[in-house]
């Protein structure tokens, strides 16, 4: 049987696949691992929802069930999955709840669980709460039943603590900020404007069914006309629960998560905040980055694909700064997961601090090309494993030097394997990753 947590919570097909039963059982056993954790208290638990029409639906059955196993409920409503993380700490919570499936369509939606402090749960605790859902545990009565209220102050305490982290006052500048319809509609601009920044916000009118229609970071084709429309300084695209952002230049041109990740690298080494010189990142990263870094005396630390990886090398290293091309960003200096409005305020105060524009700060480094190509295969681990495959891979390598790069990886949910190749020109790139792509076939 799969195991019920993915990479980021649980997550399918609201009513179908993540019913309120589901929901709610989930809810519920987290309460209960918890609390045999430390009985020392009654869990709080903090619920937090993106505007999606299902969330309402499932935002009932997680505060049912967690106040079923005698957990207290803090509703926060609407906001951004970073925030939902920060008030865990901010509130002495026990328990993150957050529902959303952030940048998936409308029909999708997702748990995702912050523990103490607002970190992620550790998969030996995921472990425990799934296999808790088949429990028939003795049910609270009486008093012991969980309490539910909610936070008034929630979007007030979470804008204080992104103005505590905003290094520069964005007095001047001009953003166009696109929030995906979703759970940055409020917070998005209101925290840029009370950092001084002029807003214009796009896709900021969430009306349960149109968040990520079209919009946000997955689809940032009207951003990037609107920043040139109204000449803007610059754009920011949220995905829809904003924990991740992308940037457009004052040309139109989007600034990835590759990009952002160099220009705070630079900024953060230059104020000696970056710890150990050390940026962290995924293997999908452009090789850009890579040579970039190197040039700056920057070490790159690679992971798997994932922000959940991120995570760990950061907390393992003691490092500063990691994220995804994606642009999920983490900070671990002010938060405990990726947060797409403080990585907007970042990048927007280092604009504002050094007065150059956004293309020139993103310039430090050149996206290489990058070529990907997927190729279905009967059993994935054994064509990654193959002698005959790993041979043109090392070829390619050879062939590429320098100037490119081969990445090979099977899929983890599909019987893929994930072909990427980077070089100096498109055509290079692509004849490798065709070249590459039919050996893998041929391999199947």
């Amino acid at each position: 049987m799969a195991r019920l947590f993915g990479t980021d919570g649980v997550r399918g097909l609201a009513n179908a696949e993540l019913t309120p039963e589901l929901a709610m059982s989930v809810a519920a056993s987290a309460a209960r691992v918890l609390a045999a954790h430390d009985r020392s208290h009654r869990p709080v638990a903090i619920v937090g929802r993106d505007p999606r029409a299902s969330g309402e639906m499932l935002e009932a059955a997680v505060v049912a069930g967690l106040a079923s196993a005698g957990a207290d409920v803090l509703r926060v409503g609407v906001l951004p999955t970073p925030a939902v993380a920060h008030l865990v700490g901010d509130l002495t919570a026990d328990l993150g709840v957050m529902i959303s499936a952030s940048h998936n369509p409308m029909p999708d939606n997702g748990i995702k669980l912050f523990g103490d402090g607002g970190h992620k749960l550790p998969d030996g605790i995921e472990d425990e709460i799934e296999s808790g859902l088949a429990a028939q545990p003795h049910r609270p009565t009486g008093e012991q039943i969980g309490r539910v209220s909610d936070v008034g102050d929630a979007l007030d305490r979470y804008l204080a603590h992104l103005m505590a982290a905003t290094p520069h006052p964005l007095t001047g500048l001009r953003v166009v900020v696109d929030c995906a319809n979703g759970a940055s509609s409020a917070a998005a601009p209101a925290a840029y404007r009370k950092a001084g920044a002029e807003v214009i916000a796009l896709h900021a009118e969430p009306n349960g069914v149109n968040i990520n229609d079209g919009c946000g970071s997955t689809h940032p084709e009207q951003l990037c006309a609107a920043v040139v429309e109204h000449g803007a300084d610059l754009g920011i695209a949220h995905d829809g629960d904003a924990d991740r952002c992308l940037a457009v230049d004052a040309g139109g041109n989007l600034v990835d998560g590759d990009q952002i990740m160099a220009v705070l690298a630079l900024a953060m080494a230059e104020a000696g905040e970056l710890a150990e010189s050390t940026l962290v990142a995924t293997v999908m990263s452009n090789l850009g980055l890579h040579l970039a870094m190197r040039d700056h005396g920057v070490t790159l630390r690679t992971t798997a694909v994932g922000d959940r990886y991120v995570l760990e090398e950061l907390r393992a290293g003691g490092y500063s700064l990691g994220g995804e091309q994606s642009g999920h960003v983490v900070l671990p200096g002010y938060a405990t997961t990726g947060d797409g409005l403080l990585t907007a305020l970042r990048l927007m105060g280092r604009v504002a601090a050094t007065g150059k524009p956004l293309a020139e700060l993103a310039g430090v480094m050149r996206r290489l090309p990058q070529v990907l190509v997927n190729v279905r295969v009967a059993d994935k681990a054994a064509v990654a494993a193959s002698s005959t495959v790993r041979e043109a891979v090392d070829a390619v390598t050879a062939e590429l030097g320098d100037e490119g790069r081969v990445l090979l990886r099977p899929s983890g949910t599909e019987q893929l394997i994930r072909v990427m190749v980077e070089a100096p020109a498109e055509d290079t790139a692509q004849a490798a990753a065709d070249r590459l792509a039919g050996v893998v076939a041929s391999a199947s």
